[in-house]
């Protein structure tokens, strides 16, 4: 797929009586994310871990766009527990989800462990994201022509899942731990989008990337020469959020994407340019990977997809 003229937010079809979760929806990419679709008549769940950050982010959109269907909600996804608070109390106020916009991280931070003792990229960036996916699902299932958009990078073509050290309790690197996470994330889309094409399921997987894009991810957590790279020496070249966030976009709502799709910038080397369909890696397609982290992120989450009895592995 690649549009005979570059797709832009003014595209994005009536989104009115349809309900997204975004998280990390109060700044950049997500913030971006939800003031589209809002403009579009979505009603959105801004999930975000700071309450206060998330209220001025959905006033901010209300100021220009008046009667914008907006909620502000906590989620912490690196606290397994509050993935599943969050999970609990949007079940009990909504009877359905029409889609998930799985696009909150954390980038190369110093090694810090999550509450439940997992690498914090790993945790923040998959774990959470797949334990909320899987705690969501049946609202999916519900849904209106419903899709799970999963937020990668270019950077899992870098990656590699470290089984034997997830944690980096024996070599930690910043960025090769990152990369991890977002190749998790490539593992985790390709692998839901198998599972949920063999169950027969009316819920898509896609997912996206940004490309190259100027937010808060290269300078809140990164520390020494990373904080540099990306903060300084680099950022001339990044593109602003709106336009970041048009794969993102794009994904979660041009209804001719189907499900597996990777929608990323159509420019130079991905970094920058109106969304257009790009390749997955070969290893984040590999079956064997998927497997592996989906059984492995069970374990580590004690979350249990439900799909339908058609299902066989």
């Amino acid at each position: 797929m690649r549009m005979n003229q570059r797709w832009t937010a003014d595209q994005i079809p009536d989104q009115a009586k349809r309900v997204f979760v975004v998280t990390g929806a109060n700044s950049g990419l997500g913030l971006a994310t939800t003031r589209a679709l809002a403009r579009k008549g979505g009603h959105v769940i801004l999930a975000v871990r700071d309450e206060a950050k998330g209220h001025l982010a959905a006033a901010e959109i209300t100021a220009e766009q008046p009667g914008a269907a907006l909620e502000v909600r906590r989620l912490d996804l690196a606290d397994l527990d509050s993935v599943r608070a969050f999970a609990d109390q949007l079940r009990g106020d909504h009877p359905r989800l029409d889609v998930l916009v799985n696009n909150a991280g954390v980038m190369a931070p110093p090694r810090s462990l999550s509450a439940q003792g997992h690498e914090l990229q790993f945790a923040c960036n998959h774990l959470g994201h797949f334990a909320l996916t899987g705690l969501l699902l049946d609202l999916l299932t519900d849904g209106n022509d419903p899709c799970v958009v999963t937020v990668s990078s270019t950077n899992h073509r870098q990656g590699h899942l470290y089984f034997d050290d997830l944690s980096g309790e024996r070599k930690y690197s910043p960025m090769r731990f990152y990369n991890q996470s977002k190749f998790a994330n490539a593992v985790f889309g390709w692998e839901l989008h198998r599972r949920l094409t063999a169950a027969g399921s009316s819920v898509r997987s896609v997912l996206a990337h940004p490309g190259y894009t100027s937010t808060n991810l290269q300078t809140s957590a990164p520390v020494g020469m990373v904080k540099v790279l990306f903060g300084r020496i680099l950022a001339p070249l990044a593109q602003p959020p709106e336009q970041g966030a048009l794969p993102l976009l794009y994904a979660a709502t041009a209804p001719d994407v189907k499900g597996g799709e990777f929608i990323g910038p159509d420019g130079f080397a991905e970094l920058r340019g109106g969304p257009t369909q790009v390749q997955l890696s070969t290893a984040a397609a590999d079956p064997q990977t998927g497997r592996r982290l989906w059984e492995l992120s069970e374990q580590l989450t004690d979350v249990r997809f439900l799909f339908p009895a058609t299902f066989y592995r």
